[in-house]
């Protein structure tokens, strides 16, 4: 009897687990913004606390969260406008140049492999073709109905619409001390991971727009912002900008040393923020397997898209913590949970 339950328990899993996985898939559109809005709402859960003590009122404490986040979001805007400025007003010749080694390159593809580009029109105008506004306009839109959805849910967490501590007590703890216990060191460790992130990668465009100031390659502030940004896609991406600037630098700058400085320079910044500061502000608790994070990065990515590679870490926090929590499976956060080789 006992091996016809087991049986049966395996075979329902082998039917639920990919169903679980088609339905992430397909419901992106809800799941994406309900778990970026979580991860918003946990790091303004203490200040809520805060002025909950105070006796504000909780619809003013909710309006006050939305009026910082909306400020960062404009001085992101800001940033972004004064970057796009500086592209636009840029006199450096910085497109004459690429156009001249673009071409070389053309030609050497078109010579050794004979692949062949339009001949009449000009070579970066290619990549701007009128089918390709289409995409543009529908990523917008889709970029635009995440965001709103996302400030939906924020709201939502926020005004405890959607209570996670209750929510584990309901659907996976069962035991309301467990489920306390749990919800703290999720709320601990997420608040501390974003902090961290935050910090580390605003310091790392700080440093990598002040490499590009120093060694005058054009647009800092637009390096700068991408460096910050693209550092939130754990281990990936500290490899994209650091490849991405070095061929944007190798247009600009002569092949001699400086050019070999100057990647030197920026792969450093990588390096110290991402692989030695950002370990020791993270701290010995929060630890997960190299090979774990791997795994997490592709699946996610592969689920979710870019949205997945960024939010791979952090889930795969909540779910080892939730897996600690049941004798039966502590074995599987102890495997997420490398002793030795770890990404803290």
């Amino acid at each position: 009897m006992l091996d016809q339950r087991r049986t049966t328990n395996i075979l329902l899993l082998i039917i639920v687990i990919p169903l679980v996985f088609y339905l992430l898939k397909i419901l992106s559109f809800i799941f994406i913004p309900l778990i970026f809005s979580m991860f918003i709402a946990l790091l303004f859960l203490p200040i809520m606390r805060w002025l909950g003590r105070r006796k504000v009122p909780k619809f003013v404490s909710i309006v006050l969260v939305l009026l910082l986040v909306a400020g960062g979001l404009k001085i992101g805007v800001e940033l972004i406008q004064l970057s796009s400025k500086q592209i636009l007003a840029s006199n450096t010749g910085f497109f004459s140049k690429a156009e001249v080694k673009l071409v070389d390159l053309k030609s050497y593809l078109s010579d050794s492999f004979g692949i062949e580009l339009e001949q009449d029109k000009n070579f970066l105008s290619q990549f701007f073709q009128k089918e390709n506004l289409g995409t543009t306009i529908g990523f917008l839109r889709t970029f635009l109905t995440t965001l709103l959805m996302t400030a939906f849910f924020v709201v939502l967490w926020l005004a405890e619409s959607i209570n996670v501590h209750k929510l584990l007590n309901s659907t996976l703890l069962k035991r309301k001390h467990t489920s306390i216990k749990a919800f703290m060191k999720i709320e601990k460790d997420l608040i501390k991971f974003i902090k961290v992130k935050f910090l580390v990668s605003a310091l790392t465009g700080l440093f990598t727009g002040l490499m590009c100031v120093f060694f005058d390659v054009s647009f800092p502030i637009f390096w700068g912002l991408f460096a910050f940004a693209i550092n939130f896609v754990q281990m990936v991406g500290s490899f994209i900008s650091v490849i991405l600037l070095s061929i944007f630098a190798f247009v600009e700058l002569d092949p001699t040393g400086t050019l070999f400085f100057f990647v030197m320079s920026i792969t450093l910044v990588q390096v110290v923020f991402g692989a030695i500061l950002e370990p020791v502000f993270m701290g010995k608790s929060f630890s997960i397997n190299i090979i774990a994070v791997l795994v997490m990065l592709m699946f996610w990515g592969f689920l979710w898209g870019i949205p997945g590679l960024i939010m791979a870490i952090p889930i795969t926090v909540f779910i080892k913590i939730i897996l600690e929590q049941f004798p039966s499976t502590k074995v599987i956060a102890n495997l997420l949970s490398g002793n030795e080789t770890t990404l803290q």
